[in-house]
């Protein structure tokens, strides 16, 4: 019968040694993205108010002060309500998916999301008007399209590598489809060998 290594690689990517310095990861970068959009929209907010726009890289990006009511391309204003409950039910759900961590890229991408969720959603929290209902800072302006954060650019980064990760196979907890897939065909061929020999018997 053919042996494998997958089933001792999975338990080797998961042990709690391991797993205990992928959660260190994820919640080094969840803090680092965090401090940096928050000192940054206080930077954002005491050199750009009351400004207009200040070129960087001529028109292609920009500083330009933005209280966002609504998501990403002021979508949803109005809704700033509904945005916070969005980004609670992602901090919950990155929350409980990081138990299940055995991947390292996996908990780069978990740590820029709930880094990114995090400090929209303080904002949505405490800024202005008022409890669940404040605007978001917005203050780096891409051409004439939109203006975002820091926090946005840590979820935008997430996503892609999460798309990445699916199309690669892997899964949360560092197993590959991939390798289930190779386990099912020897299975299979397991079985077919075990067919043969007892009608052959």
């Amino acid at each position: 019968m053919p042996t494998t290594t997958d089933d001792a690689t999975v338990e080797n990517l998961t042990t709690p040694a391991r797993r205990r310095r992928l959660l260190v990861t994820l919640v080094a970068i969840t803090v680092s993205v965090l401090v940096v959009d928050q000192l940054t929209k206080v930077w954002a907010l005491s050199a750009l108010e009351g400004e207009g726009r200040h070129e960087v890289l001529g028109s292609l990006l920009g500083f330009e002060l933005v209280r966002n009511p609504g998501a990403a391309l002021s979508i949803a204003t109005g809704m700033t309500w509904v945005l916070t409950l969005v980004a609670i039910a992602v901090v919950v759900v990155v929350v409980r998916a990081a138990r299940r961590i055995g991947s390292m890229l996996w908990a780069v991408a978990l740590g820029l999301l709930l880094g990114g969720a995090l400090g929209n959603l303080g904002d949505r929290l405490f800024r202005e008007p008022g409890v669940a209902r404040g605007h978001v800072v917005d203050f780096i302006a891409y051409g004439n399209w939109f203006v975002g954060n820091v926090a946005d650019i840590a979820i935008v980064v997430a996503a892609v590598l999460v798309v990445l990760l699916a199309m690669l196979g892997i899964r949360i907890d560092g197993s590959r489809e991939r390798d289930d897939a190779a386990q099912g065909d020897d299975r299979a061929v397991d079985a077919d060998s075990t067919q043969e020999g007892s009608a052959g018997a």
